[in-house]
């Protein structure tokens, strides 16, 4: 309703201009021809000309009419110099920031709608720099002044800040107008007033924040390299690698091999086993155990196949053997001897950083011109009373046991705690999860309830919105206390208590305090867009950087540490975001890239859903494993894709064509175009498409097209 009033009078003011032809009373030639007249009025009423000046002026500048380059001069010709700049300068600005209300009343949230994906990059870079970016705008009156209000108007500055950055910005322009008004008899036109000389001069101006944000940074930069001479630390005169890389994970793995792919010479040093969490204690383990239970599951579920149940009691020292296994037939990949192949010195052993440029590792140490920490990280452990006591497990340390708990409670209902939960109830264990907020709570709520729907039918009790309270150690089991809605208190018996809340980034004995490199309060080190850290020389990558902590994000974000540690000084490249999926490889499975139902909302990003039911789909039917849905976000009466969601069977599979989509700016039109095998659980992203394509038909040429057979008939 407001927005709808706003509009009214808007259009009312700029109709109304035009209709009685004010513009001719804006105009140099009719200030002229009523020069005398005006001043000898002033001259009698001088406060009252001063004032319908001023709201005269802030009404051409609110409602962006054209004219305000005439008022200014104006100004200067009534007001004379000192005067006429405090007006002008004052009305303005003043008539700028209504505006910038106006536009932001009017257009904000359906340009932020429309072109939300397009406008990330904008909106943050504004958040961050948005003073900056609009006092350099405000310097350079080749930039119209209306443009930059309006423009503004859309993105996240305040009112405030524009309104004292454009008080400032806009200073220098308007004395050079107002000025000019002082001797407006000479001029004939507006284009007398700002000649090349003086447009250049702008230029300039408009282009000495820039050079003096360059400086300020040269400085700094200059200023932490002072700060480390003064400290003691001092600059190798020759090098002995190119790169340093500490841990050998996903991060330090792929950072270590683009250093050799492009004849660098770089030293990878890991202090316990090469492929890092992924390989030994994460990925790799989990998927073998996750495929594990899944058999004995489908032994279990025999005959729904028409075949006879076989299942029997689980060998689970065998179920572990086999993870070793597996473990050891990939190990190679991740291998010294494999990386030593490639180029790559490996050396074993705890890395320390001393200096910008050096690492002291086996007492030995090493330089480089540049250094990048991969060091991953490991199992958040809670503060939580008598924790102490207990001998507890991780996602580290559940690889270590050999007899399955009969009784496991599971904190924690991310997707380590989903899959682990799921794979040792399935092996027979009767698990309990506590899980503070919602399962999966990254995922919208009808992606939870999929999977707590399975959850309770392999046996595992959920309990939401819970707490751990207190752990206490007993002679012959452990007792998890815990607080449900913050109020009822229940009292859980069982042999092993698993811990699965979440990971820490391995910042620690590193020595990233002695070259002052910072942290986030999450406890990742702080990088800039390019990886870098506070210290030139060193850059992160991986868990231990974040925001992401998965292993292909890890491997992603080793590219640009790399390159930009190695070819920083000629190109930098700044980390990409944009498309990242992930998956919880519980059963069902759920896929995700881009955008959920949740953060849509939380970002006021407008959206339509589209969702199919995967029940419907042959394939799964065929294979009895027809449930979940494929649900997709899109920009409201387009096919462009804002993020999909697929829980089901396969879901870490099918999500790939729509990652594809996404990176590719491909959207449904294009999915539904493109032919998939049949029967195949692909379909699914094709159905999906066809949903949203039934959903947008054109009805009103169908009616035509239905009296054209009519007629035909």
């Amino acid at each position: 309703m407001q927005r709808n009033i706003l509009l009214i009078i808007v259009l009312l003011a700029i109709g109304g201009f035009f209709y009685f032809d004010a513009g001719q009373y804006l105009s140099l030639d009719f200030f002229n021809s009523q020069k005398q007249a005006i001043s000898e009025y002033q001259q009698a009423h001088p406060l009252f000309v001063a004032l319908v000046y001023f709201v005269i002026y802030v009404a051409v500048t609110a409602f962006s009419l054209p004219g305000a380059a005439v008022m200014t001069l104006v100004g200067g010709a009534l007001f004379g110099l000192g005067w006429g700049l405090l007006i002008v300068s004052f009305a303005s600005t003043i008539g700028a920031s209504l505006a910038f209300l106006i536009a932001r009343g009017l257009l904000r949230d359906w340009v932020q709608q429309r072109f939300a994906s397009h406008l990330t990059a904008i909106n943050q870079g504004v958040e961050k720099e948005g003073e900056f970016y609009l006092f350099t705008l405000r310097l350079v009156p080749v930039f119209p002044f209306f443009v930059i209000n309006l423009a503004m108007a859309l993105t996240p500055i305040r009112l405030w800040p524009f309104y004292w950055v454009s008080q400032i910005g806009m200073l220098a322009g308007t004395a050079v107008y107002v000025n000019a008004g002082t001797q407006l008899a000479q001029l004939d036109s507006l284009s007398g007033i700002l000649s090349p000389a003086l447009l250049g001069s702008f230029v300039l101006l408009g282009l000495f924040p820039w050079i003096a944000k360059l400086i300020v940074a040269v400085v700094k930069r200059r200023k932490i390299w002072s700060d480390y001479k003064k400290a003691g630390f001092k600059k190798p005169r020759q090098f002995d690698n190119n790169l340093l890389v500490i841990g050998a994970g996903a991060g330090g793995l792929v950072s270590s091999y683009i250093a050799a792919t492009v004849k660098a010479k770089v030293t990878l040093i890991e202090k316990h086993k090469m492929g890092g969490d992924c390989l030994n204690t994460g990925c790799v383990p989990s998927k073998a155990i996750i495929r594990s239970s899944r058999i004995n599951h489908y032994l279990q579920r025999a005959t729904d196949y028409g075949l006879k149940n076989v299942s029997g009691e689980v060998d689970f020292p065998a179920v572990m053997a086999r993870v070793e296994k597996i473990i050891a037939t990939i190990e190679p990949h991740d291998s010294v001897e494999r990386y030593t192949e490639l180029g790559v010195h490996c050396v074993q052993g705890e890395a320390k950083i001393v200096s910008p440029w050096e690492v002291e590792v086996n007492g030995e140490t090493l330089s480089a011109r540049n250094i990048v920490v991969a060091t991953g990280g490991r199992p958040a452990v809670p503060d939580i009373p008598g924790i102490e006591s207990c001998d507890y497990l991780t996602s580290d340390t559940i690889w270590n046991i050999r007899e399955l708990p009969k009784r496991l409670v599971v904190v924690g209902g991310g997707p380590i705690g989903c899959e682990l939960a799921q794979a040792l109830v399935r092996l027979g264990s009767e698990v309990t999860m506590v899980v503070r907020s919602q399962l999966i709570p990254k995922e919208d709520a009808d992606v939870a309830e999929q999977v707590i729907r399975q959850f309770q039918q392999d046996g595992i009790r959920v309990l939401e919105q819970s707490a751990i309270v207190e752990l206490q150690q007993g002679d012959e089991c452990k007792t998890v206390v815990v607080s449900i809605n913050s109020s009822d208190e229940i009292r859980i018996d069982c042999d092993q208590v698993l811990l699965a809340i979440g990971r820490q980034a391995n910042t620690e004995h590193i020595g990233l305090e002695s070259v002052g490199v910072a942290c986030n309060d999450n406890g990742t080190v702080a990088v800039d867009q390019h990886l870098r850290t506070r210290c030139p020389t060193i850059y992160a990558c991986g868990d231990v950087a974040g925001p992401y902590q998965f292993t292909h994000v890890a491997s992603h974000q080793a590219w640009y540490a790399a390159v930009n540690a190695l070819f920083g000084s000629f190109k930098k490249f700044k980390v990409d975001y944009s498309v990242i999926p992930w998956v919880t490889f519980s059963d069902p499975e759920v896929a995700r890239v881009g955008l959920s139902e949740k953060e849509a909302k939380a970002k006021e990003i407008a959206y339509e859903v589209t969702k199919y039911g995967i029940d419907d789909l042959d394939r799964a039917i065929a294979d009895s494993e027809a449930h979940g849905f494929v649900k997709v976000l899109t920009v409201p009466g387009k096919d462009k894709i804002l993020g999909v969601t697929i829980v089901g069977y396969h879901a870490s599979e099918l999500i790939a064509e729509y990652i594809l989509a996404m990176r590719h700016g491909l959207g449904l039109n294009k999915i539904m175009g493109t032919i998939h095998i049949y029967p195949t659980l692909s379909e699914a992203n094709k159905y999906a498409a066809g949903e949203w394509k039934k959903a947008h038909k054109p009805e009103g040429l169908l009616r035509w097209v239905e009296k054209f057979h009519t007629w035909r008939r």
